[in-house]
């Protein structure tokens, strides 16, 4: 049995991403963690169900970061359990498949900057050498970002340089290049995987996401949740624990001459719990419900509550019949108009204005598909009415509109795959509300909260809160996904150890494997 090193104790509420990855890099370094779940498995958006006898990741995972020296490749090592991950790379040649109902056209989008440039020259020849240098402002800004590359850095967050169009809207930023109004929505096209909205999301949120699936993208095999389990035997193997089945329902914090303190946390199984750090990996507006109100500051309350949350989405996962529907060896989006790429969020436009489409790998995958994802954003808004309701019991209004729902994804999915609807033997549908319930999100949001570059102090919300010894981590600071989530843990565990620490940890631990 590892022998702590340290009598430092911390109690993680929630084992989303975020929580894993906080609370198996403090395990590492010597610290006793307790990891507190209200789900009865681990992993967030990382886990897996089982319906129809197939089993279903419930996110749509694109995981950028992982081929050998990526940032997050360097993080499984350090933590060693880059032997564990079961992935599958996309193709090269086409990471991902784009079609825009408006004018029934398909854009096969390569790897690489070479073949990113190539693949989309194609069809807009005149646009090349703006391509060029779009990809290279790309590739460049994301370099700046000092998280994002593992560098040290001087600040406390280490997520901004001093370019000053890292903060201008994403969509500016892509026009600045970009002439072909075609060609810059093809462009913004991934812009669902982290919430894009026009005028409003920062650049540096659009370079980073696309400067890590530039360099390629992988898939999890054989269902995402085994790389959650891999991130919670870190912590038993370093003497920690694990606890599903069992949320934090009460966090007690003392507030004693202007200084705040949590001192202990209660589940629902009436565990008490008691560290000498707290950190949370909740939405912290669900945070904020599990404390007396003047554990924090009225400024700061009114400041999370005021955030707005990026959209929700609604799912269909389908079972196919055998051998009816060939396996995709990258992910498909499907657009309406290409002036709607950026209004996932509004309320404005009909829904479905897009989805995106993959088909999870197997162990031993052949050339045909035994299950299809298909997730479509959606704003919170369309299931309000049944906001006050619980799962199993919305009532049969809810399970009506859910079919419509489904009949209405379905049908584009046949624009781009023609009687595909004779593949399917089963769907399972998942809303919104889904989401907010099943991971106490709020609004069902899956990118957590929205940034905006003209309120970057209102969208960024730093790890350290004004109670001393509880932080947060996961999707609402930082970063979100795949890439961002793990990034904010070395963020939020460096507020323990000091600045750099962990990215200097990670460093040496990558140089002398190398």
């Amino acid at each position: 049995m590892f022998k702590v090193k340290s009598s430092k104790r911390v109690v993680i509420i929630g084992a989303g991403l975020g929580g894993l990855f906080t609370g198996a890099i403090l395990s590492k370094e010597g610290f006793q963690v307790t990891i507190v779940e209200k789900n009865t498995t681990t992993g967030g958006g990382l886990q897996t169900f089982q319906r129809f006898g197939e089993h279903f990741d419930t996110g749509m995972h694109v995981i950028g970061g992982m081929q050998p020296g990526g940032n997050i490749w360097k993080i499984c090592r350090y933590l060693d359990i880059l032997d564990g991950v079961k992935l599958r790379d996309v193709d090269d040649d086409c990471t991902d498949r784009l079609y825009f109902s408006e004018d029934h056209t398909f854009y096969n989008i390569a790897k690489g900057r070479e073949g990113f440039v190539s693949s989309l020259a194609q069809q807009f020849p005149a646009e090349r050498e703006h391509l060029e240098h779009y990809v290279d402002d790309v590739l460049t800004m994301a370099d700046e970002v000092d998280l994002f590359n593992l560098r040290p850095s001087k600040g406390n967050i280490g997520l901004l340089a001093e370019r000053e169009d890292m903060l201008m809207a994403a969509d500016d930023f892509i026009a600045r290049h970009i002439t072909d109004p075609r060609l810059r929505s093809v462009l913004a096209y991934m812009n669902p995987l982290y919430g894009g909205r026009a005028h409003e999301t920062p650049a540096y949120i659009h370079a980073i996401i696309s400067a890590l699936y530039l360099r390629g993208a992988s898939r999890f095999v054989g269902g995402s949740n085994h790389f959650a389990q891999l991130l919670a035997d870190v912590v038993i193997q370093h003497g920690g624990q694990v606890v599903t089945g069992d949320g934090v329902v009460w966090i007690e914090c003392r507030v004693e001459g202007g200084v705040r303190q949590v001192e202990y946390v209660k589940t629902l199984g009436g565990r008490v719990l008691t560290a000498d750090w707290y950190i949370s990996d909740i939405h912290p507006c669900t945070l904020l419900g599990l404390m007396r109100e003047d554990a924090f500051p009225k400024s700061y309350r009114e400041r999370l509550n005021s955030i707005p949350n990026t959209h929700s989405a609604f799912s269909l996962y389908i079972k196919l019949k055998p051998r009816s529907f060939r396996y995709i060896n990258h992910s498909e989006y499907y657009m309406t108009r290409y002036a709607d790429v950026w209004n996932f969020s509004s309320t404005e436009r009909p829904w479905p204005l897009g989805f995106l489409l993959m088909t999870p790998p197997n162990e031993h995958q052949d050339e045909w598909a035994t299950k299809v994802l298909v997730t479509a954003p959606m704003p919170f808004r369309l299931v309000e009415h049944w906001a006050d309701t619980t799962v199993g019991h919305r009532g049969e209004d809810y399970e009506r509109w859910k079919v419509d729902r489904m009949h209405e994804l379905l049908a584009q999915v046949e624009e781009m795959h023609p009687r595909f609807s004779e593949a399917i033997e089963a769907v399972n549908t998942a809303s919104p509300l889904t989401i907010r319930d099943y991971y106490g999100v709020k609004e069902g949001s899956i990118c957590g909260f929205a940034k905006n570059c003209h309120h970057m102090a209102l969208s960024q919300v730093p790890v350290v809160t004004k109670v001393r010894n509880l932080l947060l981590t996961g999707q609402n600071n930082n970063l979100h996904g795949f890439c961002g989530v793990p990034l904010t843990a070395v963020n939020t565990c460096e507020a323990i150890l000091g600045t750099n620490y962990i990215i200097n940890r990670i460093n040496v631990c990558a140089d002398r494997q190398s």
